[in-house]
């Protein structure tokens, strides 16, 4: 869409016109001149003055130019179509566990077993689709705790960051709780916006890093950094007895490790809530209870592109005024000056 941002520059449009109808007409005056080159000013005399269709072209092309310089002057403007920008006041930082403990094999899915690591990122990724809108970012921990991707509102390249997470890539013997909310409380607390959260996902109970859960999560409530804890691994799962058969077999509770008094706790300091995930199923419904919680902000700002297009109009009345200029110039006489003077003398 075309717009001038001062369009009462247009008023201007019939100066020239008001100027030439109220302004008195310069009077001649008559002067004795000593002419001592009669024979140039005889030679002029008999020249062809314009003619009615070269001084119509002649305003016309005037006329032109003033529009053009008036045009510039009003600042034109081209307006695109609306963008829409993703606005939220939420940051939503995701810490998950990827120590050793993740590869175990205890949700069921289907009828099978598979491993804690691919119920999490299944679930996750579909959680991610989901926030629309929230600058979305990635932290696993193990052994220590990394930032894997910034916040960010590109959801595609934080589930891949995700999907290639492998177990053992920050370290599979311990699980550094403390540092995975100290790191997030690091990436969180000079940000702004009025809504900070935290997903925290882990199997086990915090036996490494440097920073023990609770004081970590004492500063991110000082934040005002919301951290939501869940608990992965079933409850009890059945131990093959020798050689495979279900001759000894007996029953294990796999989870034994995870300590749900501390991500209790945790929850509970931030102003969050703990969940507790024994299979799939529970995982999906505890993210979709998640979006509840934390639900995606409906506002969305917009931006409409603009750009200056007084240049185009300027650069128009800039070539008419050359060309005018050029188009009246003596090129005759210059010519046949030229050609006199190249002629051989008797």
């Amino acid at each position: 869409m075309l717009t001038f941002q001062l369009l009462w520059v247009c008023y201007l449009l019939p100066l020239p016109l008001v100027a030439y109808w109220l302004l008195p007409r310069a009077k001649t005056q008559q002067a004795a001149v000593r002419v001592p080159f009669y024979r140039e000013l005889e030679d002029l005399a008999h020249q062809p003055s314009l003619g009615d269709g070269q001084r119509k072209l002649r305003l016309s092309t005037l006329a032109l130019i003033w529009c053009a310089l008036v045009a510039g002057a009003a600042q034109p403007l081209w307006i695109g179509e609306p963008v829409s920008m993703p606005s939220s006041g939420r940051d939503l930082l995701l810490a998950v566990d990827i120590s050793g403990s993740m590869n175990r094999e205890d949700m069921q899915a289907q009828g099978k077993l598979i491993p804690r690591i691919f119920a999490v990122k299944a679930v996750l990724n579909d959680f991610i689709e989901r926030r629309q809108g929230d600058r979305l970012g990635l932290i696993l921990f193990g052994t220590n705790a990394y930032l894997q991707a910034p916040l960010t509102f590109d959801r595609t390249t934080v589930k891949r960051f995700l999907l290639e997470a492998q177990i053992g890539f920050a370290g599979d013997k311990q699980t550094a709780i403390g540092d995975a909310i100290g790191l997030a409380v690091k990436r969180l607390r000079q940000r702004p916006g009025d809504r900070h959260v935290v997903i925290l996902l882990t199997d086990g109970a915090n036996n490494g890093g440097e920073v023990n859960p609770i004081p970590a999560a004492k500063l991110a409530r000082q934040e005002n950094i919301v951290i939501y804890t869940v608990g992965v691994g079933a409850d009890q799962m059945e131990q093959p007895g020798i050689f495979g058969s279900r001759v000894g077999a007996r029953k294990v509770n796999p989870s034994a490790d995870l300590d749900e008094e501390t991500l209790r706790e945790i929850a509970k300091l931030t102003g969050g809530k703990y969940f507790r995930a024994r299979d799939p199923i529970e995982l999906i419904k505890i993210y979709q209870l998640l979006d509840e919680l934390e639900p995606v902000e409906d506002r969305e700002k917009s931006f409409r592109p603009q750009k200056a297009l007084f240049f185009w109009p300027l650069g128009l009345a800039l070539v008419l005024s050359a060309l005018l200029a050029l188009a009246f110039l003596p090129w005759r006489e210059w010519f046949a000056a030229a050609r006199g003077s190249t002629e051989p003398m008797p």
